[in-house]
C-alpha cells in the first residue's frame, strides 16, 4: 500500500453506528454478556435515582420552606406520609437524599469499574486475535504494509474501540435515560414550563452540528498528522546511525519541524472547535435558566406554580444540559471506534494464503530429499523471478547456490520454507509436495540463517531456545561452543543468560550471526539452510563460521547461499543462477573446468582479493 492510501486510511471516519461492524463487535462482547447486562441494570438504576433528586428540593420547599395553602396533587402520593412538623420532615429528607446521593455514588462506582474491567477484557481478546493472525499472515503481507501500520492497528485503534465500549455505549445508554427521565418530569408537573425548557433545543442542534463539521475535520487531519509523525520516527530511529554518520540530524530536525508543525496546527483547529462548543452549550443552558426564571416568576406571581416547582425545573434544567454534551463529545468517540473498527476488521479479513492443507501428508522419519521440478515463480503478476528451475539436493549433502544479486538465490529459500508459494511447478521435500505438507512441520524440519541476523530482547539463552522448553541450558551451551562461542561466554559473567537488547544492540554483527548458528543447531534440524550468512561479518568471523560449518552440516542436507565464493567451495553440488535461470551446476572444480558463468564470478573475486591484498600490503 502506498503512503498515500495509508495516510488515506488513517484519515478515514466511520458512521456513527454501522449495523455490520457492530455485530462483528458484539461477538467480543457475547463472553461477558453478564458483566455488560449487570451494568445496564445499575444504568438504569444510577438515571432513576439521579432522575428523582431535584424532587427532593421541590417538596422540601413547598412542604416546609415556602408552604404553599394548597399542596401540589401530583406529589400528594409522596407528601401524604410525610410529618408535619417542619424540622421533623426537613431531617427526614435529607436524610433520605443523602441515601439517595450515596446509593447513586455506589451504583456508578459499581457500573464503571465493570464496564471498564469488561472493556478491557474485550480489548485483550481483540488484540490476541489481532496478534494471532498477523502471525499466520504470509511474509508478502508485510513486504506490502509497513510496521508502523500495523502496530497502530493493535493499539490505536484498539485503544478507540475500548473507549467507545467503556466509556461510549452504556454511558450513552444511560445518558438517554437520564434525558427521558428528565423530560417525562418536566411535562408531568408543568408542561408550559417544560415546553420553554425545550425552547432551546434548536439552538442546541445548531451548535451541535457545527461543532460535528469542525471536530470531524480536525480530527481528520490530526490523524493524519499523528501517522505521519509515527512514520518519520519509525524511520529515524531505525536509520539513526545513517543520520549521524552524513551529519542529517540538522536536515532531519527540518523535516520533523514541519510535519511537527502540521500536527500543532491540526490539533489547533481541534481545540478551538471544542474551546467555543461547551462556553456555547453553557451560554445556551443559562439562557434556558433565564427564560425558567423570568416565566417561572410570572407563574409563581399569578398563583399557577409553586415556588419548589421553579426551583425544581431549574435545577432540572442544568442537569439536563450535561447529557447533551456527553452526547455530543461520544458521538466522536463512537465515530472513531467505527473508522478503527473498519480497519482492524479490514486487517483481520486478510486472507490466509499460506495455509496447512485440511489433510497433510506425513513425511518419512529421515528428510533431506529436496527437489524442485519445473518451478515458475512471480512476486507479482508475470515478472518472473525464477523460470523453469529444475534441481535434486540428494540427502546429507551440501549444495549452494550462488549468482549475481538479483539472480533469484533468496527467492529459492523462500519457496522451500513456503513464505511465498510457486506459481508453476513444485518443490518436492523427501518426494512430498510442500504444499500438501502441514506448515508447522514444514518448517521444523529446518534451520535458517540469515543475513540479517534478527535477536530479540531477553538473553543469550532465550534467543538460542526461541521458546522452545526442551533445549535446556546444557543444550544452548553446547550449540554455543559448537558455534565457537566459548571464549565470548566466559567472558560474560551472566554466561548464557546474559541480556540481550533490541535486535542484539550490545552485540557485535559477528556475535549476533554465530548466535544465529548456535539456535539453528540446537533445533537439530534435518535441513540447513544459510542465506548470505558470512556475507556481513568480517573475516576472522567467517573462519569461525566456517570451522563451525564442519559440525553443523554433519549429516544433514544443507542449502548454502552466498555472494563470498570461498565458502562454497567444499559444496557437493553449487547451482549458478542467472537472470532467474538454472546455467550451470557442479563442483567447484567442475564449473571453473566449464569457465562460464561461475569461472568468471570467481575470477572477479579472486582479482578484488589480490587488489585488497595489495591495498594491505601498501
Amino acid at each position: 500500500m502506498s503512503d498515500a492510501a495509508h495516510y488515506h486510511e488513517e484519515e478515514a471516519l466511520g458512521k456513527v453506528y454501522d449495523a455490520r461492524l457492530a455485530r462483528r463487535l458484539l461477538r467480543y462482547a457475547r463472553p461477558y454478556r453478564g458483566a455488560i447486562a449487570a451494568a445496564v441494570v445499575l444504568t438504569i438504576l444510577f438515571a432513576a435515582l439521579e432522575s428523582v433528586v431535584p424532587l427532593f428540593f421541590k417538596v422540601a420547599i413547598d412542604q416546609y420552606l415556602a408552604p404553599t395553602s394548597v399542596p401540589d396533587p401530583k406529589l400528594a402520593f409522596a407528601t401524604r406520609h410525610l410529618p408535619t412538623d417542619p424540622w421533623t420532615g426537613l431531617r427526614l429528607l435529607t436524610g433520605l437524599f443523602l441515601g439517595v446521593l450515596a446509593a447513586t455514588f455506589i451504583l456508578e462506582y459499581t457500573r464503571a469499574r465493570l464496564t471498564l474491567l469488561t472493556g478491557q477484557r474485550v480489548m485483550f481478546d481483540l488484540r490476541r486475535e489481532i496478534f494471532g493472525h498477523l502471525q499466520r499472515l504470509p511474509i508478502a503481507f508485510f513486504d506490502r504494509n509497513p510496521v508502523g501500520r500495523l502496530v497502530t492497528r493493535a493499539t490505536t485503534d484498539v485503544d478507540s474501540l475500548n473507549e467507545a465500549f467503556s466509556a461510549g455505549i452504556v454511558a450513552i445508554f444511560g445518558d438517554i435515560l437520564m434525558l427521558t427521565g428528565y423530560v417525562a418530569i418536566l411535562f408531568y408537573f408543568d408542561w408550559r414550563l417544560a415546553l420553554l425548557c425545550m425552547s432551546v433545543l434548536p439552538l442546541i442542534g445548531l451548535v451541535t452540528m457545527l461543532f460535528r463539521r469542525f471536530a470531524r475535520e480536525a480530527f481528520r487531519r490530526t490523524r493524519v498528522a499523528i501517522a505521519r509523525i509515527n512514520a518519520f520516527l519509525n524511520e529515524h530511529l531505525s536509520g539513526m546511525s545513517v543520520v549521524q554518520l552524513f551529519n542529517r540530524e540538522q536536515h532531519a530536525a527540518r523535516q520533523f519541524d514541519q510535519i511537527n508543525r502540521r500536527n500543532l496546527e491540526a490539533w489547533r483547529s481541534a481545540i478551538l472547535a471544542h474551546s467555543w462548543f461547551y462556553p456555547a452549550i453553557e451560554v445556551i443552558s443559562l439562557l434556558a435558566l433565564a427564560v425558567i426564571i423570568w416565566r417561572g416568576g410570572i407563574h409563581v406571581t399569578q398563583g399557577t406554580a409553586t415556588t419548589g416547582t421553579v426551583i425544581m425545573f431549574l435545577l432540572y434544567a442544568m442537569r439536563f444540559f450535561r447529557p447533551i454534551q456527553d452526547l455530543s463529545e461520544k458521538y466522536g468517540i463512537l465515530q472513531q471506534a467505527m473508522a478503527a473498527a473498519e480497519r482492524i476488521f479490514k486487517l483481520l479479513d486478510t486472507p490466509l494464503t499460506i495455509t496447512s492443507p485440511a489433510r497433510p501428508r506425513a513425511l518419512p522419519t529421515r528428510a533431506g530429499h529436496v527437489e524442485f521440478r519445473d518451478v515458475w515463480f512471480a512476486y507479482g503478476g508475470e515478472d518472473w523471478v525464477l523460470r523453469d528451475v529444475s534441481f535434486v539436493i540428494e540427502p546429507g549433502t551440501m549444495a549452494a547456490i550462488v549468482g549475481h544479486t538479483g539472480a533469484g538465490k533468496t527467492t529459492i529459500t523462500n519457496l522451500l520454507l513456503r513464505f511465498y508459494d510457486v506459481q508453476k511447478g513444485q518443490i518436492l521435500l523427501d518426494g512430498v509436495d510442500v504444499r500438501e505438507q502441514d506448515l508447522e512441520a514444514l518448517r521444523r524440519r529446518f534451520g535458517i540463517v540469515l543475513q540479517d541476523p534478527f535477536l530479540f530482547s531477553g538473553t543469550i539463552a532465550s534467543n538460542v531456545r526461541l521458546g522452545s522448553a526442551w533445549i535446556n541450558d546444557e543444550g544452548v551451551e553446547q550449540a554455543l561452543e559448537n558455534v565457537n562461542l566459548r571464549d565470548f561466554l566466559r567472558s560474560r559473567a551472566e554466561g548464557i543468560h546474559q541480556e540481550v537488547r533490541e535486535r542484539g544492540a550490545t552485540l557485535s554483527t559477528g556475535q549476533k550471526q554465530l548466535i544465529s548458528f548456535a539456535r539453528a543447531l540446537a533445533h537439530e534440524p534435518a535441513l540447513l539452510v544459510l542465506d548470505e550468512a558470512t556475507s556481513s561479518v568480517d573475516t576472522q568471523t567467517e573462519f569461525q563460521i566456517r570451522a563451525a560449518l564442519e559440525r553443523l552440516v554433519t549429516g544433514r542436507t544443507s542449502l548454502v547461499i552466498a555472494h563470498r565464493l570461498s565458502t562454497v567451495q567444499r559444496a557437493d553440488n553449487i547451482l549458478v543462477f542467472h537472470k532467474g535461470r538454472l546455467r550451470e551446476q557442479g563442483t567447484h572444480q567442475e564449473l571453473l573446468a566449464q569457465r562460464g558463468i561461475y569461472s568468471k564470478l570467481y575470477q572477479l573475486q579472486y582479482r578484488d582479493q589480490e587488489v585488497g591484498a595489495v591495498a594491505d600490503d601498501d
